[in-house]
């Protein structure tokens, strides 16, 4: 016979409080997924009070199953107000604020909102920055009459201070009858976002009551303002710093540029975590300190923490201004073995770092295989093809683009402008041109113009280039003049080599390069009085002219020459093989172009002794000394390489067997077979 418990006896004639009893005991996910599965089995969920129970314990933190929770309040018939809240609460929990936004907009036919709808749905407008939106929410506040619900006004003065509008923040603030911790918060943070420290440090010091995050949000915005040490003497007097503290500092003294400073701070903290990291590493990229960069990235993988996709954007924007191809390759090498995707940034720096490390192929490599192409990849390939000379491979890219409907932006246009510029094509210059204008809607920037006339400087168009400049509806920068200025050093055109000239002196007269190439446009025209006036200004003005310098990376060491340069202990063996160079280029003809020479020397060996000592020569001694036969010579170079150094390069990438691959201040050239890819043109 079978035994009736209280259970039993409950689930027959009471199943809906046996559920309710169950459900209020419920605690975890699983528990209340299995007793959803029996109140629909049983037939007992449209009970009112076992559905909104149901969706209290998903929407709860402790469960917070987005998913779940909006399955059972789309089942409930006829939700009220208290489950509309219940359901929108918790898509703000879940990040989801446009959601949330969508259904208040809902919510507003069925019900009108409460004093717990309205801190929630400005919460998500605040999150989102929407300040419109959230303008609109605060009339219906008034209109509803809960202005002076304490709760809304604490929410407002979040949304105001999110959104910069610290007037409207500080106004509902002094409304306010009991302003709490969260408020004064608030408040305190609009002044630090909108750079107003005084104000921010004011309401420090009225506050009542002050928590961790108090202190790191005034220090925060201190640091950011530029306010570093006076943030540094808040820190120091924070009476619990906590991680957030020591990170903003960090932060705060690599944009200062005082990476010492950082370091210490970095060397004294108790506990470190991703951001601290990320934080250092992209500090050193920051201030153009690549290497040690790279070496804190080394640290932070032998500590066993994982990269974030933030920490790989800026350890490869690091690789790429050391322009340290095989560093690179390990690096990209890395994020293949962890499965890491190239879908977003990670992919878009990755093909810029192959680009400007030498190894184009590498670049088209990555981004072909990206599956879901970004315009920033697209993009990224565009100008790494436009500054290796490939542009028939870039402008079919950029058709592609077109024809699958990615809509190019500036940058890409930028790209397309610089691959015309780099191989003479006029008419293509000034079609993509009023391309961008026309069909884009783009407006054009000084970046565009700036190409524009590079392409007709390099083209030897120097007077068309001029018109343009003075048409512009801009001023010209430096850049502009110094484009026209080399342009017109270039084509050897001496008046508006001196029209260029006077201006960039006028505009910018600590541009060391602008007195350069003017001196050296009279150096070729033999005008030698006027290349020592030049000098002589320079002189007085305490500029000095950067020496010539190249770069070759050899198993992670990158070595650095200057002219004539004698440091490197290989010296010795470097010399003899510039002297066996000498000879194999005097056998396949080669005559030394002497007028490269922009020094006043009147012998002619001592000329050609002086071209031989020129930077890039050295750095391809040292790596036709020190790589396999038949590797590729990588070179970086910070000045143009000169036409006589050109020319022997060519000749050696064909009497040795090697491509070379040289980058000057403004392209690649890729010498392969007594070729160049620039045609000769740069």
């Amino acid at each position: 016979m079978r035994t009736l418990t209280l259970s039993n006896i409950l689930h027959q004639h009471f199943p809906d409080a046996l559920h309710f009893s169950l459900l209020k005991s419920s605690k975890t996910q699983q528990e209340t997924q299995q007793l959803h599965a029996f109140s629909l089995k049983t037939g007992v969920f449209s009970h009112p009070s076992l559905s909104s129970r149901l969706l209290s314990l998903y929407a709860d933190p402790n469960i917070n199953n987005l998913r779940y929770a909006r399955s059972v309040f789309d089942q409930i018939q006829h939700p009220s107000l208290v489950l509309w809240n219940i359901i929108l609460k918790c898509y703000i929990q879940n990040q989801q604020s446009h959601e949330a936004i969508s259904l208040f907009v809902l919510l507003l036919g069925h019900f009108p909102p409460d004093e717990f709808t309205f801190p929630c749905v400005i919460k998500a407008c605040a999150k989102l920055t929407a300040l419109k939106e959230g303008k609109q929410i605060h009339g219906l506040v008034l209109k509803l009459g809960f202005g002076l619900d304490k709760f809304v006004q604490a929410s407002l003065v979040n949304l105001y201070s999110k959104c910069g509008e610290i007037g409207s923040a500080y106004a509902v603030f002094d409304q306010m009858d009991e302003k709490d911790l969260v408020s004064w918060n608030s408040l305190l943070d609009g002044y630090a976002r909108c750079g107003e420290v005084k104000d921010a440090m004011k309401v420090f010091d009225e506050m009542p009551e002050k928590d961790c995050f108090s202190w790191t949000v005034l220090i925060d915005g201190l640091a950011k303002s530029g306010e570093v040490e006076t943030a540094r003497k808040i820190f120091e007097n924070m009476p619990n710093r906590n991680l957030v503290s020591w990170n903003t500092m960090i932060n705060g003294y690599m944009k200062a540029g005082d990476t010492n400073s950082a370091c210490k701070l970095f060397d004294q903290m108790p506990t470190r975590n991703l951001i601290t990291w990320n934080s250092m590493i992209g500090g050193f990229k920051l201030n153009l300190r690549f290497l040690e960069a790279l070496e804190m990235f080394e640290r932070m993988l032998e500590e066993e923490f994982r990269p974030t996709h933030a920490t790989l954007v800026s350890v490869i924007s690091a690789v790429s201004g050391l322009a340290s191809l095989g560093t690179g390759r390990l690096i990209h090498s890395y994020i293949v073995k962890n499965g890491i995707e190239l879908d977003g940034v990670v992919g878009t720096v990755l093909i810029e770092m192959y680009s400007k490390c030498g190894g184009i192929d590498s670049a088209v490599t990555v981004f072909r295989t990206i599956s879901h192409k970004k315009l920033g990849h697209w993009t990224a390939i565009i100008v790494g093809l436009s500054i290796h000379g490939m542009a028939d491979h870039a402008l079919k890219l950029f058709l592609e683009m077109r024809r699958i409907g990615v809509k190019a932006n500036a940058i890409t246009f930028v790209g397309v402008l610089n691959a015309c510029s780099h191989v003479g094509l006029i008419n293509d210059g000034h079609k993509y041109f009023n391309m961008m204008v026309n069909e884009y809607g783009i407006k054009p920037t000084i970046e565009h113009y700036g190409c524009l006339v590079d392409i007709l400087c390099r083209a030897g168009c120097l007077e068309e280039a001029k018109d343009i400049i003075e048409e512009m509806p801009m001023r010209p920068n430096k850049v502009i003049w110094m484009t026209l200025l080399s342009g017109a050093r270039n084509h050897r055109n001496t008046k508006i080599g001196e029209y260029a000239a006077q201006h960039l002196i006028e505009l910018a007269p600590e541009t060391t390069g602008g007195y350069v190439v003017l001196s050296n446009m009279y150096a070729v025209a033999g005008e030698w009085e006027k290349v020592s006036e030049v000098r002589e200004m320079m002189k007085k003005r305490g500029l000095r002219k950067d020496p010539g310098c190249s770069s070759i990376e050899h198993k992670g060491v990158v070595h650095n020459f200057i002219v004539g340069d004698k440091s490197h202990p290989q010296t010795k063996e470097i010399y003899s093989k510039l002297a066996e160079m000498r000879e194999k280029l005097k056998l396949a003809g080669h005559v030394p172009d002497t007028s490269q020479v922009l020094l006043y020397i009147e012998e002619e060996e001592e000329k050609e002794a002086e071209l031989e000592n020129h930077s890039e020569r050295l750095a391809i001694a040292f790596g036709l000394i020190n790589t396999e036969a038949g590797c590729p010579i990588r070179i970086m170079k910070n000045l143009r390489v000169c036409s006589d150094c050109h020319s022997v390069t060519k000749l050696l990438s064909k009497i040795y067997s090697r491509e070379i691959i040289v980058r000057d201040n403004s392209r690649f050239h890729h010498f392969k077979d007594g070729l160049c890819s620039c045609k000769d043109f740069w």
